[in-house]
């Protein structure tokens, strides 16, 4: 009996030792933001400008466009669990996720280019070629996005040091939001000399060359680690790891609301400044202020040691909330919009670093109750299923607001009906629905308390194997 607990206590101090020795390296950690900052340089561009440029530039009505959006987004949120799936029966030299960075940097930069590229058409073929390219683009997305979340269970297994190297990326992937939705519309303009659509289409170009460039970097320095001792899951055993995951299960619907929400809020933002503040030029102005969010990114890990990873996402949702309110309660207050822009800002982009961080350890509670680590699936599901899902229905809740209260893009001025739909839509839908994602979280604490648990026995059975 003596011997085997001795064994026991053997072993579970050899998983305590892997565990805290599992370090990544801080340039890897680097050039893994590096894969999130090319994403966001270009598709923060259709989670914050779709609406906007499929009405205002390309001359879709704005009814027309949020179906598009929303049909869009819905085949290619099918598409992420086929991603997840085909991740997880990815075998090659270079890992499960890796290559997909090699094989996706020219397919995802080149879509987004020809999205954002207007031929001379008109009628229904308009509507094809924007519907059509906007599919296309989205998929070419989540081919790229799933592995940049799957991947981090595989860089280390020290769930720290996935805090700290997920907090890296979401602050370089707030530096590609940053470059991209405060230059875009100047750059498009000085590129177009007063042609819009000439101007978009060459803006892109210059975003696309440089996502492809720094998805190489990432792709050239990125290991994965213990791939060649993971089998290849069959898709009805990647399945079997959702079952009881009752963790995955929150996330995936917490998530889900977070995207629907900040996708809402981003829709309604360009109209917003355009009509009911009467300036154009506030709109990358604000934009531009959300880098401001790179400052609770940066306090995820610090805060988390204090108040855990539940407490520290409803807080992040709270602040989000009380930010939101406050950007109503200014008005035409531009200076006291900025406070609430800020406050909103840190507190989205940091409730978005928490979730990504945390899905990663769903797979491990996967692996722990099913027996099946399904890195792909889980973590498609939980990242861009929800991306892809949320912004979809986001972007169409917001364009129906609209369109059910007259907004026109053909008009300079709008109806005071519009107005009010806008400030609803910009201001108050987010709110709520943030709202539903923060009580999730309070039914996640349970699960964070097991964490513990999880991570030692794992350790200790990959010790002992």
């Amino acid at each position: 009996m003596n011997a085997q607990t001795d064994q026991t206590d053997q072993n579970v101090a050899t998983a305590q030792a892997l565990l805290s020795s599992d370090k990544l390296p801080f340039h890897r950690k680097l050039t893994y933001g590096f894969t999130d900052m090319a994403g966001n340089l270009l598709y923060t561009l259709v989670g914050s400008y779709m609406l906007y440029f499929f009405t205002n530039v390309f001359g879709l009505n704005v009814g027309t466009a949020g179906v598009l959006l929303l049909i869009g987004r819905f085949i290619d949120a099918l598409g992420a669990p086929v991603m997840g799936v085909l991740v997880d029966h990815t075998h090659s030299k270079y890992g499960k996720n890796r290559p997909w960075f090699l094989w996706m940097a020219l397919p995802f930069t080149i879509s987004i280019w020809l999205l954002f590229t207007t031929p001379a058409l008109s009628g229904t073929m308009k509507v094809l070629y924007a519907g059509a390219m906007y599919i296309i683009a989205e998929l070419a997305y989540t081919a790229l996005s799933t592995p940049i979340t799957s991947v981090l269970p595989n860089l280390t297994s020290n769930s720290d040091e996935r805090t700290s190297a997920n907090s890296i990326r979401m602050v370089l992937g707030n530096v590609g939001n940053f470059f991209a939705v405060t230059f875009v519309i100047p750059l498009a303009s000085f590129l177009g000399h007063g042609n819009d659509r000439r101007g978009w289409s060459l803006a892109v170009g210059v975003y696309a060359i440089i996502a492809f460039i720094f998805l190489m970097i990432a792709f050239l320095d990125m290991r994965e680690k213990n791939v060649s001792q993971e089998k290849i899951i069959t898709i009805r055993e990647s399945l079997k790891a959702t079952k009881n995951n009752w963790p995955w299960v929150l996330i995936v619907l917490a998530n889900l609301l977070l995207w629907t929400a900040y996708s809402a809020r981003n829709a309604a933002l360009p109209y917003y400044f355009q009509y009911n503040l009467n300036d154009k030029a506030l709109i990358s102005i604000f934009n531009g202020f959300s880098i401001i969010q790179i400052l609770g990114m940066a306090s995820v890990p610090f805060i988390v040691k204090y108040l855990h990873k539940w407490g520290t996402t409803i807080l992040m949702l709270g602040l989000t909330m009380l930010g939101q309110i406050w950007i109503g309660m200014a008005g035409t207050n531009v200076t006291s919009g900025l406070i609430g822009w800020s406050l909103a800002c840190i507190g989205s982009g940091s409730a978005m670093t928490m979730f990504f961080s945390m899905v990663g350890d769903t797979v491990d509670f996967g692996e722990w109750k099913n027996g099946i680590r399904a890195n792909g699936f889980l973590t498609a599901m939980g990242a861009s299923f929800c991306i892809q899902m949320g912004s979809g229905i986001g972007s169409f809740i917001a364009a129906r607001i609209l369109a059910s209260f007259g907004f026109t893009a053909a008009k300079t001025v709008q109806s005071g009906q519009s107005l009010s739909a806008i400030n609803f839509t910009f201001i108050w839908v987010p709110v709520l629905i943030y709202a539903l994602s923060a009580v999730c979280m309070i039914f996640y604490r349970r699960w964070e308390k097991h964490e513990p648990i999880v991570t030692q026995e794992l350790a200790q059975r990959h010790a002992n194997n």
